[in-house]
């Protein structure tokens, strides 16, 4: 079993390396894509004209006219002190070839006084890497590695990542047994009673698994850092692990299994099968007739908070007015704020996603992402999971660092036994 389970490790590691090096660095910084972007990127957020905000659905229409290329895709209803009103577009279809047309930016900032344009951006395109792009070119490495699209579909990098994902957390097992101590058999020279009785101090032997003897060599150094850095954070290495499969295989695999499995409510988009990307479902209802509903709707609840934002999937033609006030998008721990989905086409209202509430089901799932990104136990948990970013790259690094070094000396190993082999071969029979 031993042996299986090595072979098993170094095979699962090898194969993970390389993108959980990436996936952890991109991670511990990607925890604070908003300030870092902010930061970087003023140019395209302060604002110095004043007076009255106008309508961002009449500035939606205002970026539609000035690019007919453009249909917008997200909107922002009310902005921030002093700073634009940031809309996302996806391109039309082309009538001419039945493509999409070619746009060179996929994000725009408007001023919310004069709708002068400030600055546009392609957010998370793979080259070239811009100030202007840098943190979204992370987070998309991060979770997508930038595989391009193909046979119709842009989640090809989504779900390699995800199977990347279910090695890992098989792995988080296979490692974990790996740096528990050989258990001690009886034989005719150690009987039954003399075996349980060494067993007993499994706990003795088991100690040095979780130190780092910083006296050794530097190979010896390696090796403590991958077991202890493992053992110690295995927790959370195994959160972290489940939960970057359950977000990158969602649709293929975590959503059938809960509802098979559990009284789980799917979204809508779980109950529709995407369109092709360049057959995109053009809406027959506006965003302002969707905003007119949702504010209705929203009344007749008894809700307060207001739209704070509102997004329409080309590919499902599904419409999502998100409440929430400004800068609270991340609504309470991380989890997203209340959501309606009304149909493009006919209007209809399809169904709601409301913050921890639900069946359990329901909540496990939308758990996953504020799980993952450390969100839900708020700036704490988003430093801690910078770190385990961090743990993460290092349990790649020296595991690959182990299987170098073992690998030499076995290569070594054979070298020093091949010439004792041919020597054998080369004595003649007598």
């Amino acid at each position: 079993m031993r042996t299986i389970s090595t072979i098993l490790h170094r095979w699962f590691g090898l194969v993970t390396a390389a993108f959980l090096f990436f996936s952890g660095i991109t991670g511990a910084i990607i925890s604070w894509d908003h300030e870092i972007d902010d930061w970087l990127n003023r140019q395209f957020l302060d604002v110095a004209t004043e007076g009255q905000v106008r309508p961002s659905v009449e500035l939606a229409k205002l970026i539609e006219q000035r690019d007919p290329r453009a249909q917008v895709t997200y909107l922002v209803m009310a902005p921030k002190p002093q700073e634009s009103l940031s809309f996302f577009v996806a391109p039309r279809v082309d009538p001419a070839t039945g493509k999409r047309f070619a746009l060179d930016y996929n994000q725009i900032f408007l001023d919310p006084h004069t709708g002068e344009e400030m600055g546009r951006r392609h957010v998370g395109v793979a080259w070239p890497v811009t100030r202007a792009n840098l943190v979204s070119f992370l987070y998309r490495l991060h979770y997508t590695m930038h595989i391009p699209e193909f046979w119709g579909s842009n989640r090809w990098g989504i779900r390699l990542l995800g199977i990347i994902a279910v090695i890992w957390t098989i792995d988080c097992f296979i490692g974990f047994y790996l740096t528990l101590p050989p258990r001690r058999r009886a034989s005719a020279a150690r009987p039954a009673a003399v075996a349980r009785e060494l067993d007993r101090g499994f706990m003795a032997r088991w100690m040095p698994a979780w130190k780092i003897k910083t006296s050794g060599s530097a190979y010896r150094i390696n090796f403590d850092i991958h077991r202890a850095f493992g053992l110690w954070t295995w927790a959370l290495l195994f959160i972290i692990a489940f939960t970057a499969f359950s977000l990158n295989l969602y649709f293929e695999v975590f959503s059938p299994i809960m509802r098979s499995v559990s009284n789980y409510t799917p979204s809508p988009f779980e109950q529709r099968v995407a369109a092709p990307l360049d057959r995109p479902i053009v809406p027959k209802l506006s965003y302002a007739d969707i905003i007119e509903r949702a504010e209705a709707e929203a009344r007749r609840r008894g809700w307060t908070t207001p739209i704070g934002a509102v997004a329409y999937s080309t590919q499902y033609g599904i419409y999502s007015p998100r409440f929430f006030n400004p800068d609270d998008d991340h609504g309470v721990g991380g989890v997203g704020p209340s959501r309606l989905y009304y149909d493009g086409l006919d209007g209809r209202l399809l169904g709601e996603r409301l913050p921890w509430v639900g069946t359990a089901a329901d909540i496990f799932v939308q758990a996953q992402f504020p799980v993952h990104s450390g969100r839900i136990l708020g700036l704490p948990g988003r430093i801690l999971i910078s770190l385990m970013g961090l743990v993460v790259a290092a349990l790649s690094v020296t595991g690959v660092v182990i299987w170098s070094r073992k690998r030499r000396a076995r290569e070594l190993a054979k070298a020093r036994a091949a010439p004792s082999r041919v020597g054998t071969h080369s004595v003649p029979a007598e």
